[in-house]
């Protein structure tokens, strides 16, 4: 493979073949992607356990069950976490109507 062969190939094949430095900005992480933080998530997700692996999944959005943790840390312990809710919600007890109200189920609802 001589000089003129890689002239041949031009920039373009050049460019494919070389990684893209780390400070460049890639391409944020669709849903059910990998993902380490929801930072490489696109807007609108957020990253989270999946089994033993972490993926991109939805914020939660109004009605939405949601999980709210009694004690601090217990958020790492699920095999399957959920997103926050969406900005402007949040996690409460679904009030049911009726004398039974004893559902433990959260939804996320305006504040």
């Amino acid at each position: 493979h001589g000089a003129g062969e890689l002239e041949e190939l031009g920039s373009e094949a050049l460019l494919r073949r070389t990684p893209a430095p780390a400070w460049l900005p890639t391409a944020k992480g669709e849903e059910g992607d990998f993902c380490l933080r929801s930072s490489d998530c696109a807007a609108g997700l957020c990253c989270a356990r999946h089994f033993w692996s972490k993926i991109c999944k939805p914020v939660l959005r109004e009605g939405q069950v949601c999980t709210r943790h009694r004690r601090k840390g217990t958020h790492g312990l699920e095999i399957f976490q959920r997103c926050q809710c969406a900005e402007g919600l949040a996690c409460r007890i679904q009030r049911e109507h009726g004398p039974a109200d004893t559902s433990r189920l959260h939804t996320c609802q305006r504040h």
